[in-house]
């Protein structure tokens, strides 16, 4: 059964989400998006890798996309561009993009109810 997870796809749809979800520091926050992602790629690429093959079971995966999270949000805050509320919503929108595409491309026997 192929796995159907494309990361550069769902990088795109990532950057996209930032970008709505800032309201108008979209451009900047895009940007810290796009940084983050290419820093974090290997990681998040091994996050998905290991979740589709079943070696991560679904709480250590939440749990591990809660780090990513938050970083990112720290980093939207940095930004200083847009408010807490705003950081926190985009950081939230972004890591559910990546959360969303690796379960829909989890094989039916390993996904659970999150």
């Amino acid at each position: 059964m192929p796995i159907n997870f494309n990361l550069k796809d769902t990088f795109d749809e990532m950057l996209a989400s930032a970008k709505q979800s800032a309201g108008e520091g979209g451009k900047e926050a895009k940007g810290v998006a796009k940084q983050f992602l290419q820093n974090r790629k290997e990681r998040l690429q091994l996050l998905a890798e290991l979740r589709l093959a079943g070696d991560l079971p679904d709480e250590k995966f939440m749990s591990r996309l809660e780090d990513e999270k938050l970083i990112l949000e720290a980093e939207l805050k940095a930004m200083a561009v847009i408010s807490k509320s705003t950081a926190q919503n985009t950081a939230q929108s972004v890591i559910n993009i990546f959360q969303s595409a690796v379960i829909k491309a989890l094989p039916e026997v390993l996904r659970t109810t999150t």
